[in-house]
């Protein structure tokens, strides 16, 4: 009753749905290849920064995103905002990214970075700092901290530190921001 065509295309299908409903019981790729890679975590804190421009340190707050290609190389950004107590009334912003290199024992997770970005200096009070530059220039950093990781997916940063150059702004800035906060771990 069935033509050899009909029949042929039936086997095809039967075989093709066998070989795919084996593929869930079958072990063709290794369990860590299989998972993602990756780890990502965002948190804030508050910054102290020793500004290299006035005479006493400003204070603010600090955005960050950190994420993790392997255990030990990733990639941060931050956003530090040290405009918030300014007794001289000079602010310095930046707005950074860059590599990072973690050392995790542990709980703790010991890191080093090089970031590149903006420092945006701000001028509060014009009136109180005559003739003082202001403006958004090109920065560096070179960095480190630690963070510890806690359980339920929060990160206790509880230290970072950045030594930044600002190049083009006159002779030079070469500010120091410490950041202690917190942060998500998403996984």
């Amino acid at each position: 009753l069935f033509r050899s065509g009909m029949l042929k295309t039936l086997m095809t299908i039967g075989s093709l749905a066998g070989v795919l409903s084996l593929t869930s019981i079958g072990h063709a790729q290794a369990l860590p290849t299989a998972t993602g890679h990756g780890s990502l975590q965002a948190g804030g804190g508050f910054s102290l920064a020793m500004p290299d421009y006035g005479q006493k340190n400003i204070k603010g707050i600090s955005a960050f995103g950190d994420f993790d290609f392997t255990p030990h190389i990733g990639v941060e950004a931050d956003i530090h905002y040290v405009a918030l107590i300014t007794p001289t009334d000079l602010a310095e912003n930046t707005y950074e990214i860059g590599p990072r290199y973690v050392y995790r024992k542990g709980r703790f997770a010991p890191y080093a970075k090089v970031m590149g970005g903006l420092g945006d200096l701000v001028i509060q009070e014009t009136q109180d700092n005559p003739g003082r530059y202001s403006g958004t220039y090109f920065m560096y950093s070179f960095g480190g901290g630690l963070d510890i990781l806690v359980p339920h997916h929060i990160v206790i940063r509880a230290m970072d530190v950045e030594i930044q150059r600002w190049p083009n702004l006159g002779n030079g800035l070469t500010p120091t921001v410490f950041t202690v906060g917190a942060a998500y771990r998403f996984r």
